[in-house]
C-alpha cells in the first residue's frame, strides 16, 4: 500500500515521484472540479422561476432546492477532509467528482420537487469532497513561491463560477430547459476525474478514526436550525415544530462542540481556533455568505418576477456584479502579501454592504436598470476583494498537516452561511407578506435585502480584528505548531 505522508511532498524514497506537474496543469486539475461545484451554488438561481412553474414548487421548496445542496455540503465537508487524510486526498477528491457527476444526472431526470431536493443533497455530498481538497491539493502541489498566485487564481476561478452561474443557468433555461443545467456537469466530471488522477499527487494526513458522531451532531444541528427558520412563518414561530428545530438544533451544536473537546480524533480540531487569523476569517466567511448570497437569492428573482426579464436577460444584466470577482480576485491574491489580507477584506465587505443598501433603497417595480449598474459593480468588486484574501487568511498560520481540515472548516462555515442567509432573508421576505408575483414582491424584498446589507456591514467591523496579514515568507510549515507562525499584527 502507498505510505502515509503529509500534504508536503515527501522525499522520493517515501513516495512516488516528487517532480511537480506544470503550474498551469495543476491549476486545471484542481480548478476544473472546484469550478463545477461552485457553479452549482448559483446556477439554479435564474432557473428557479422556471422550475417552480414546471414542478409546481412552493417558495419553501425553492429554498430547499438551494439549501439541500449547501447543508449536505456543510455537513460532510469536514468528514471528507478527514477521509482524504486517511484514504488519500486525491482518491477522495476523485470520488467526490464522480458522486457529484452522478447526482447531477439524477437532478436532471427529476420529475417532482422531492426528487430534485434529494438529488441536490447528494450533489452536496460530492461537492463536500471537492472544495476543501481542491485547495489543499493545490497548496501542496505548487512551490511556496507560487502559492499566493495559485490561491489567487483559485479564488478567481471561484469568482468566475459565481459569475457564470446565473448567466449559464439563464442561457440554458431559455435555450433548452432547466434540466440541462445539470446535464452540463456530466461531461465536465468525465474529463475532470482522469485529469486529477493523472496530474495530482495523493498525499495522506494523519490516519485516525472517522468522527461519525461529530458528523451526525453537526449535520442534524444545522439542519434543525435551518428547518426551524424555513418553517417559522408558515407553522408559527411558537409552534412545536419550529421550536423543536431551533432549540433542538442549537442543543445539538452545543453537544457537537463538547464532543469535539473530548473526541480522540475530533472532526474539527478546536485548537485551530487559537489562531486569530483563522478564527476571524471564519466569522467573515459566515457573515459574507449569509448577507451576500441570501440577498442574491432574493434579487435574481426580482429581475424576472417583477421586471419581466427572461432568465438569460437576468443573467446578462447581473454580469457587472458577477463578472467583477473574476478580474478582482486574482489581483487581490497577488496584492495580499504586500497590502495585507485585512485591508482587502474590510474594503471588500464595506463595498458589498454599501452596494446592498443602495440596491435595497433603490428597488421599486419600475427602477431603471441604469440605476442598478453602479451598486452591481460595487458588489462585484467587493466580492472579488474577499474571495482570495480570506482563503489566504484561513491558511496563514496553519501547519501543512492541518491545511485540509482548515480549508474544510472555512468551506463548511461559508456554506452554513449561505443556507442560513437564504433561510433568514426568505423568512424576512415572507414575514413581510412577500409573494412570488409582480405586485407582491418588492415591498417585502426591500427589508430582506437591507437585512443582508446590515449583516455584511457588521461582518466588516468584525474583519477589522484580523491580523494585518502581510504574510511571512512561509505561509505554513510542516513541523511547526501554528502559534509559531504568526502574521504581522
Amino acid at each position: 500500500t502507498e505510505p502515509i505522508m503529509s500534504a508536503t511532498p515527501a522525499p522520493a524514497s517515501a513516495t512516488r515521484p516528487t517532480r511537480r506537474a506544470p503550474f498551469g496543469l495543476v491549476l486545471l486539475a484542481t480548478g476544473l472540479p472546484m469550478f463545477m461545484a461552485t457553479l452549482d451554488n448559483l446556477v439554479m438561481t435564474n432557473a428557479l422561476p422556471a422550475i417552480r412553474l414546471d414542478l409546481g414548487a412552493s417558495i419553501e421548496e425553492l429554498q430547499w432546492f438551494m439549501n439541500a445542496y449547501t447543508l449536505a455540503f456543510a455537513s460532510f465537508i469536514l468528514m471528507a477532509a478527514a477521509l482524504g487524510d486517511r484514504l488519500g486526498r486525491r482518491t477522495v477528491f476523485a470520488a467526490g467528482i464522480a458522486l457529484f457527476t452522478l447526482a447531477s444526472a439524477a437532478a436532471a431526470l427529476a420529475t417532482d420537487p422531492v426528487q430534485l431536493i434529494v438529488a441536490r443533497a447528494v450533489q452536496g455530498l460530492g461537492g463536500a469532497a471537492i472544495m476543501p481538497l481542491s485547495l489543499s491539493l493545490l497548496a501542496g502541489a505548487v512551490s511556496e513561491r507560487m502559492r499566493p498566485l495559485a490561491i489567487g487564481v483559485w479564488g478567481g476561478t471561484a469568482g468566475l463560477a459565481v459569475a457564470l452561474g446565473p448567466l449559464v443557468g439563464g442561457a440554458v433555461v431559455e435555450g433548452w430547459d432547466w434540466n440541462a443545467i445539470f446535464w452540463l456537469n456530466v461531461p465536465i466530471g468525465a474529463v475532470a476525474i482522469p485529469v486529477a488522477l493523472a496530474l495530482l499527487p495523493n498525499p495522506f494526513g494523519e490516519r485516525v478514526r472517522a468522527d461519525v458522531l461529530g458528523v451526525v451532531l453537526a449535520g442534524l444541528g444545522v439542519l434543525g436550525l435551518v428547518w426551524g427558520i424555513v418553517r417559522g412563518n408558515e407553522a408559527g414561530w411558537g409552534s412545536l415544530e419550529v421550536l423543536t428545530g431551533l432549540v433542538g438544533g442549537g442543543a445539538l451544536l452545543v453537544l457537537f462542540v463538547l464532543w469535539q473537546l473530548r473526541a480522540p480524533a475530533p472532526l474539527l480540531p478546536l485548537r485551530l481556533f487559537r489562531d486569530r487569523s483563522f478564527s476571524i476569517a471564519n466569522v467573515v466567511g459566515v457573515g459574507f455568505s449569509f448577507g451576500m448570497f441570501g440577498s442574491v437569492f432574493v434579487l435574481i428573482q426580482f429581475l424576472q418576477i417583477v421586471q419581466g426579464y427572461s432568465p438569460l436577460e437576468a443573467g446578462v444584466l447581473t454580469m457587472p456584479w458577477t463578472m467583477a470577482p473574476m478580474v478582482v480576485a486574482p489581483l487581490a491574491g497577488l496584492l495580499s502579501p504586500r497590502v495585507g489580507t485585512r485591508a482587502l477584506i474590510v474594503a471588500g465587505l464595506a463595498l458589498q454592504a454599501t452596494a446592498l443598501a443602495w440596491i435595497g433603497l433603490a428597488m421599486t417595480p419600475e427602477v431603471p436598470y441604469a440605476e442598478l449598474v453602479g451598486p452591481f459593480i460595487m458588489a462585484g468588486v467587493g466580492m472579488g476583494l474577499v474571495f482570495a484574501p480570506s482563503s489566504t487568511a484561513v491558511l496563514a498560520n496553519i501547519a501543512e498537516r492541518d491545511t485540509a481540515k482548515a480549508s474544510g472548516t472555512n468551506s463548511t462555515v461559508r456554506e452554513v452561511g449561505v443556507a442560513l442567509g437564504i433561510a433568514v432573508l426568505t423568512a424576512v421576505f415572507t414575514g413581510a407578506g412577500g409573494q412570488l408575483t409582480p405586485t407582491g414582491y418588492v415591498d417585502a424584498a426591500v427589508p430582506a435585502v437591507l437585512t443582508g446589507a446590515a449583516v455584511v456591514a457588521a461582518t466588516a467591523l468584525v474583519a477589522t480584528l484580523l491580523p494585518a496579514g502581510r504574510l511571512p515568507r512561509r505561509i505554513a510549515a510542516t513541523t511547526r505548531e501554528p502559534r509559531e507562525l504568526v502574521t504581522q499584527p
